[in-house]
Formats: structure tokens, sequence, C-alpha cells
């Protein structure tokens, strides 16, 4: 009998949960579907009495829209692609190479983790405008091409496999750089997967780093393109709600494809290290 009530109460709780979890996403795709009216309309009402596409039709038309989510997605795809070049090329490095000062190197890199964004956002922002990279997309995805978490992520996965796998490599006459192509990167999938997810995630949400870099409107990323939709007048709500919903689809596109990959890659790193 107890352990039926507590079965219960777990459901109950995760249930709870998810509601809570759910309803702000299910608010705003609703809204997105009145007009401002009904938006605004006391009592208020979940579900539109009428529901209507213009807020999706004002989003296009109003605003370059489509050109904001061709520069996120490049600016996502191009930080995603870097960040997981350069982590898989160090972790490599800190899991299986032996050099002299590895584990301090190492080190530095994760205390670069405690740094707050804030410190050197001042410094990435000279080095950009020193060499001409504002209003491009370089310059959106260079300061973000490499991380201390992804690297230490990666790296946590590649000490979770056996050295045998890495000897018989070198015996078949692999290189570091094949082996690592070859052998390590086919079995660390999830992690992969998961820090591409992460870090689609991370640049596709990006607010202040395109504010500071980016004022040609033409250059805008999706984050830059929802503040037009405020005016002096107040919030549109229900075509910011209906710019809310399109700008969150890719991200949930990009968790599904690599859901599986994700939720396993998180379960089994940093099992050892």
């Amino acid at each position: 009998m107890s352990k039926r009530i507590g079965r219960i109460l777990k459901y109950f709780v995760l249930i709870s949960g998810a509601v809570v979890m759910i309803f702000p996403f299910f608010w705003s795709f609703m809204t997105s579907f009145k007009d401002l009216r009904e938006i605004l309309m006391d009592p208020f009402s979940l579900i539109p009495k009428e529901f209507t596409l213009k807020n999706y039709v004002s989003v296009f038309t109003k605003v370059p829209f489509a050109r904001y989510l061709l520069n996120s997605t490049i600016v996502a795809l191009g930080t995603t692609f870097l960040q997981l070049v350069t982590a898989s090329l160090a972790a490599f490095a800190f899991a299986r190479m032996r050099f002299r000062g590895r584990e301090v190197i190492f080190y530095i890199f994760l205390a670069t983790m405690m740094i707050p964004q804030q410190v050197v956002m001042i410094p990435q922002y000279l080095v950009v405008m020193r060499l001409n990279l504002d209003n491009s997309y370089l310059g959106l995805i260079i300061p973000h091409a490499a991380t201390a978490i992804s690297i230490f992520f990666l790296r946590q996965f590649f000490l979770t496999i056996p050295r045998d796998l890495e000897d018989a490599a070198i015996i078949d006459g692999c290189g570091p750089l094949r082996t690592l192509l070859n052998v390590f990167l086919p079995l660390t999938k999830p992690a992969i997967a998961t820090i591409a997810v992460f870090s689609f995630m991370w640049s596709w949400n990006n607010y202040f780093w395109p504010l500071l870099i980016i004022s040609e409107p033409e250059m805008r990323t999706v984050q830059l393109g929802l503040a037009m939709f405020k005016s002096e007048g107040g919030i549109q709500w229900g075509e910011f709600m209906a710019a809310t919903v399109v700008a969150t689809l890719p991200i949930m596109i990009a968790y599904f494809i690599a859901q599986k990959q994700f939720v396993k890659g998180i379960t089994l790193t940093g099992l050892k290290g």
C-alpha cells in the first residue's frame, strides 16, 4: 500500500512539473493565434475564440524575419561545427596524448569556466573591432569557436574508451589523427550529439554578443529580430508570440533529431576521469 501511495505521489510530482514547464509554451502558442483585442480581453481565455494567422503573416512582412532566421542558422551551425572540431582535437590530446604540462594546461582550461562571460566580453569586443569583423558572420562565430565545457565534456567520454582499441589502431598503422577519426569519434556519437545540441541552443539564443557587434539591420539574428516587435506604443503581443514560436522551432527540431544520442550522452559522460 505504501509503495502504491509513493508511486502515486511520484507521478503526481512529475506530472505537475511537466505541466508547469509546458504551460508557458502552450500559452505562447495559443496567444500567437489571437488578435490584440482578444489578448487584452478580460476575463482571460487560454484557447482563442477565433484562430487567426495574421500574426504569423505580420512576422514575415513587417520585418525581414526570414533573413534573421537565416543569419541565426548560419551562426549557430558555424559555431557548433567549430566547437565540435576544437573540442574533439583538444579533448583527444588531454585524454590520450602524453606531453609535459598536460594536466596543468587542462586545469587552466577548467579555470576559465569560472570566469564570468562579462569579464571577457570587452576584450573580445576590442579584438573583433580591431580585426574589422563587426557586422559579419565571422565576428559572431569565431569568439565562440572553442569552449572549455565542450572540451571537458568530450574528454570525460574519451577516458571511458578502452585503451586496447587505441593500441589496436596504432598496431594497424594509425597515427593520432586517424585514431581520433576512425576509432574515437564513431564511439562518441552520444557525447558529440550532446555538445552539438547545447552549442546550437546557446548560439541560437545568444542575444548580448550580437547586440554588441551588429549594427546593420540585414545582419541581425533572431534574438535581435524579436526586439523589433517592441515599439513606443508597447509590445505587439500577438506578433511577438508568433515570432517566438517560429524562433523556438529550430531548437526543438535539433533536439528531437538528436534526442536519443543526447540522452545517452548525458547519461554516460563523466563516468571516469
